[in-house]
């Protein structure tokens, strides 16, 4: 979801920047979050707060964090270019489509508001709060697959995280990468097998 339907990345690293400075005082600066992107919010804030000695108050923090986020994209939070022709023509061509987020609910309910793509146009939805082992563990693609009723090898991941493609790796899926919030070397060295910089670059495969 993020960094490929939507660029939700600057919004949520400002929600969290506000809640350590509003909960615990500690300012905190946005290049801290990024080895912790697409890893799921418990572990966005958590490798963060270890790096300070903050001892977090979860999930209050979580809570407060998405409370903010979702007043901070309002109006803010646009569809990335191609998003919504990519979704129709891979509905035309008959494929099966999952959105699969290491984020809660509440962020991907907000999220797909905001771009005005409603969960309905997936055939399945994995959310961080329905697995144990977020990214870059493989299980949130497995499940993903699982729901959406093929073997991992037949579904292809778009990722633009490093933490997303090397769970996708190891889930055994195909694998392309956004560089919306990585570099192509990057990207590649965490197993891309391909790059564009967005969903606008990409043509949706024909079902096989």
């Amino acid at each position: 979801m993020d960094g490929v339907l939507c660029d939700s990345e600057p919004f949520i690293c400002e929600a969290a920047c506000r809640m350590f400075l509003e909960e615990h005082g500690q300012k905190v600066r946005p290049a801290d979050f990024i080895p912790f992107v697409g890893a799921g919010e418990d572990r966005y804030l958590g490798g963060v707060a270890e790096k300070y000695g903050v001892k977090l108050n979860m999930p209050a923090d979580k809570t407060r964090t998405y409370d903010l986020y979702l007043q901070i994209i309002k109006g803010r939070l646009d569809p990335l270019p191609g998003v919504r022709e990519f979704v129709s023509g891979a509905r035309s061509n008959g494929l099966r489509l999952a959105v699969a987020t290491s984020a809660d609910r509440p962020k991907l309910v907000g999220n797909l508001q905001q771009i005005q793509l409603p969960a309905s146009e997936f055939d399945a939805v994995v959310t961080g709060s329905e697995i144990a082992r977020k990214k870059p563990h493989p299980d949130i693609f497995l499940l993903a697959a699982e729901r959406l009723k093929l073997s991992p090898a037949d579904c292809l991941v778009i990722e633009d995280a490093v933490n997303g493609l090397q769970a996708a790796v190891a889930a055994g899926c195909q694998t392309l990468g956004l560089t919306t919030s990585f570099d192509d070397q990057t990207l590649r060295k965490a197993g891309a097998q391909s790059t564009a910089p967005d969903l606008a670059h990409v043509t949706p495969p024909a079902r096989t």
